[in-house]
This record gives C-alpha cells, sequence and structure tokens, in this order.
C-alpha cells in the first residue's frame, strides 16, 4: 500500500510541474550559471545542477519547517 501511495504522489508532482514549467522559466530557473547545455547539430543534453540544488534546498527547508 505504501508503495502505491508513492506513485500517485510521484505522479501528481510530475504532472504539477509539467503544468508549471512555463512559469517556473519565466522566472529563471532552468537557465541558471551552473546548468550545463551541450548542444550540437542533431543534440542537445541539458543538465539543470544548479536549479536542481536551488530546488532541492528550497524543498528542504519547506519540509524541515513543516515537520518541525
Amino acid at each position: 500500500m505504501n508503495v502505491a501511495r508513492f506513485l500517485i504522489v510521484l505522479g501528481v508532482v510530475l504532472v504539477l510541474a509539467g503544468l508549471l514549467w512555463p512559469l517556473i522559466t519565466r522566472i529563471g530557473l532552468g537557465r541558471l550559471p551552473g546548468d550545463i547545455v551541450i548542444e550540437r547539430e542533431n543534440f542537445r543534453l541539458y543538465l539543470p545542477l544548479m536549479t536542481s540544488l536551488l530546488l532541492s534546498i528550497a524543498l528542504s527547508v519547506v519540509l524541515w519547517l513543516i515537520n518541525r
């Protein structure tokens, strides 16, 4: 039962992230210094390292405040 709940929550989070992505890119996340973009003729690799780090810190602070 625990795994099913986790998968449902994960799905909802992914859908929300997809719906909010245009807003997220408008405020600057996704193109921060530290994000790696490698572009070739028919290939594009995007590694959002700094964006992931900032989102992880923000989520950790929010969860810490909720559990406090």
